[in-house]
C-alpha cells in the first residue's frame, strides 16, 4: 500500500536526504542549508504549495513537491510539479503512477487549473510516466532568467 504524508517541518532532514539522492543522478548541485531553510519557509506559507513524502508498505521511497502559480492565461491558480522522486528500490512497482494520479486528485480538490512539469530528455522512463497520465508535450519552450541580486 502507497500513501502520501504532508511534509511538515520535523521532516526537513529526511527530505533532504533524497533531495540529495534525486539530484546526484544528473549532477545539480545541492546545499543542504538552504534546502532546509527553503522547506522551513515553504512549510510555513502554505500559498506556495503542497509537498508530500512518498511512504509504500511503511517505508519511505521518496517526495513529490507542487508549487503554485497565478495565471491570467489559465485563470487562475496554476502548478508545477516541482519535484517527484522515487529511490531505485521503489521505481517499476506502479508508485510513480499512484504519485501523479494523487498529485492530479490533490490539483482538482484544490481548483487548480493546469499542471506543469518539466522532465530530462534522457529520463524516458519519467516521460512515459507522465504521458500514460494525461500529461502532453507542451509546443512551447521553457526559458529561463537567472535574476541577480541587486546592489541596492
Amino acid at each position: 500500500m502507497t500513501y502520501f504524508k504532508p511534509i511538515l517541518s520535523a521532516d526537513c532532514e529526511q527530505i533532504c536526504l533524497l533531495m540529495e539522492e534525486f539530484y546526484q543522478i544528473d549532477g545539480y548541485p545541492f546545499n543542504r542549508e538552504v534546502s532546509h531553510k527553503l522547506f522551513h519557509e515553504f512549510i510555513l506559507d502554505e500559498k506556495l504549495g503542497k509537498a508530500w513524502l512518498i511512504y509504500h508498505q511503511e517505508e519511505l521511497v521518496g517526495y513529490v513537491i507542487l508549487t503554485f502559480v497565478f495565471s491570467f492565461e489559465y485563470q487562475g491558480k496554476i502548478a508545477f510539479l516541482d519535484e517527484l522522486y522515487l529511490k531505485a528500490s521503489a521505481r517499476g512497482k506502479g508508485i510513480g503512477k499512484e504519485t501523479v494520479r494523487f498529485v492530479q486528485g490533490e490539483a482538482a480538490k484544490l481548483s487548480l487549473k493546469i499542471i506543469y512539469l518539466e522532465v530530462e530528455t534522457h529520463n524516458q522512463a519519467a516521460q512515459k510516466l507522465y504521458i500514460a497520465n494525461d500529461f502532453s508535450i507542451h509546443p512551447r519552450k521553457i526559458m529561463k532568467h537567472i535574476v541577480k541580486p541587486s546592489n541596492t
